[in-house]
């Protein structure tokens, strides 16, 4: 299985760290070696000393495709889940300025908090709020309307480029709130009130 992610999919958070507008979506991968096995803390790494948080809605793909028409999107996930996107910002702002890539900030060993996914129907996707709780205090709020591109046509743009297989995982980007996580911190993520996961940062 694969993790694609998206960057710079709501506005404010593009505001907040400073960056342009982009024409199309950000695409970047994951391995499936940066998720982080459940129940376990996220040990802040050693070559990082500003690992931020990053909260995203996620879907889950159930079968094979390619080329998928925005129309027909919705039939190549069934299950809505939350996660986190953890960035090494400082590593990233040290790649972005070289013009290299991102991977050494963004797929290392449990960089992505997978939480727990529920069946699509319990949600309307161009509807759906979500949260991020730090130590107990809501630091991140979002909802899917907000979005620059809907999960749909996400889903519609990452299959031009890569065969989407069943287990892989979009992350769909995440809202304004972003910062830096601590030793001992908690992280709690909420989608629709629900809570998808919880963490303890080392």
């Amino acid at each position: 299985m694969k993790i694609i992610c998206i960057g710079r999919n709501y506005a404010k958070h593009i505001e907040e760290l400073a960056n342009e507008k982009p024409e199309h979506p950000v695409v970047f991968l994951k391995p499936d070696s940066a998720i982080l096995p459940k129940k376990m803390p996220f040990f802040i790494p050693t070559f990082s000393d500003n690992v931020h948080y990053e909260v995203e809605v996620l879907v889950k793909i159930n079968k094979v495709g390619k080329h998928i028409a925005t129309k027909f999107a919705h039939k190549y996930y069934d299950t809505v889940g939350l996660g986190i996107d953890l960035t090494a910002r400082d590593v990233q702002a040290k790649c972005k300025e070289k013009g290299l890539p991102w991977e050494k900030a963004k797929a290392f060993d449990g960089s992505a908090v997978v939480g727990e996914f529920y069946p699509k129907e319990e949600f309307d996707m161009e509807n759906i709020s979500f949260q991020l709780k730090k130590n107990g205090e809501v630091v991140q709020d979002g909802n899917t309307k907000t979005m620059l591109w809907k999960i749909d046509e996400l889903v519609s743009y990452v299959s031009q480029y890569f065969t989407l297989k069943k287990g892989d995982i979009i992350f769909t980007g995440t809202p304004a709130g972003v910062g830096k996580v601590q030793e001992n911190d908690v992280l709690t993520g909420i989608i629709q009130g629900k809570q998808a996961f919880e963490i303890k940062i080392k």
